[in-house]
């Protein structure tokens, strides 16, 4: 199985896989930023025997200091997959609507807590409605799992160590949210605009496109334009760590598999007013 194989899987392959005696644990992690919560689009219809998990609520810590979306309590992580039916070392399948990001996100999720057999499903749900494959309404009670959560399984950023790779002669932090946001000239959702020092901006739309990834040469070629060159660490962030995740994700493609997460991202290093905030280009 190719690296890409190991990491995201195409709607005709698995809905041969869904056919098996075995077939993996599905989880529906639809979410929005704002708007209809994403239980409201599972209920109208999903992959036949997924599962619905909530990106905010149980894949995520409470916002507060840490950040709008930190990392979950790991003994409440393990009872919310138990209760999604995800077992040790057995193949989960995670999905959105569409755009990758809570998929992502989900997948570092699981992986970080030690789950390795996770894909993303690629293009998410409007990939499998336009294969033309069956929904369902049916909302299935699985069985409880018996996943162990073992946390650090990926690597992680804290605002210190995020502020050190930004302003490291070698290596490199990503602030993949939209070039206004990182120049500061607007900022919709957190208090402060502007960017970590010495973080290079590439926002996620030159990597990603409407949730599917472009082969592994062209993400490595990208991200070497970004700076992200050999083994020189590399860590990125967004607003929440949502997007980010998806970075971390595309980088996995790329064959960075060390690539480090900052969970906490802006809406954490805002929340300390002593941290310093640099606008525009730099």
């Amino acid at each position: 199985m190719s690296g890409t194989e190991e990491l995201l899987v195409e709607a005709d392959r698995l809905a041969t896989e869904l056919d098996h005696a075995d077939p993996p644990t599905l989880l529906d992690v639809r979410w929005r930023l704002t708007g209809p919560p994403g239980r409201d689009d599972y209920a109208a219809g999903h992959l036949p025997g997924a599962v619905f998990v909530d990106l905010d609520t149980a894949l995520c810590g409470p916002p507060g200091p840490a950040g709008r979306h930190p990392l979950p309590d790991p003994a409440a992580l393990q009872a919310a997959l138990r209760a999604a039916g995800v077992r040790a070392g057995h193949p989960v399948v995670v999905y959105d609507g569409g755009d990758g990001m809570a998929a992502a996100r989900a997948w570092w999720t699981l992986r970080w807590a030690g789950h390795r057999p996770v894909r993303l499903l690629h293009g998410g749900f409007p990939a499998w409605q336009a294969a033309g494959l069956p929904t369902s309404t049916a909302e299935p009670t699985p069985a409880a799992g018996d996943v162990e959560v073992r946390p650090g399984a990926l690597p992680v950023l804290d605002a210190g160590e995020a502020a050190r790779l930004a302003a490291a002669d070698e290596g490199v932090l990503l602030d993949v949210r939209a070039a206004p946001r990182y120049r500061g000239e607007t900022e919709p959702i957190d208090p402060v605009a502007g960017h970590v020092p010495g973080a290079v901006n590439l926002p996620a739309g030159e990597y990603v496109a409407e949730g599917r990834f472009p082969a592994a040469d062209a993400l490595r070629a990208r991200f070497a334009a970004a700076g992200v060159a050999g083994g020189a660490p590399v860590g990125a962030y967004c607003g929440s760590g949502v997007t980010a995740a998806q970075a971390v994700l595309a980088l996995h493609l790329a064959g960075r598999p060390d690539a480090a997460l900052y969970v906490g991202s802006w809406s954490n290093w805002v929340a300390d007013p002593s941290r310093p905030v640099a606008t525009g280009e730099g």
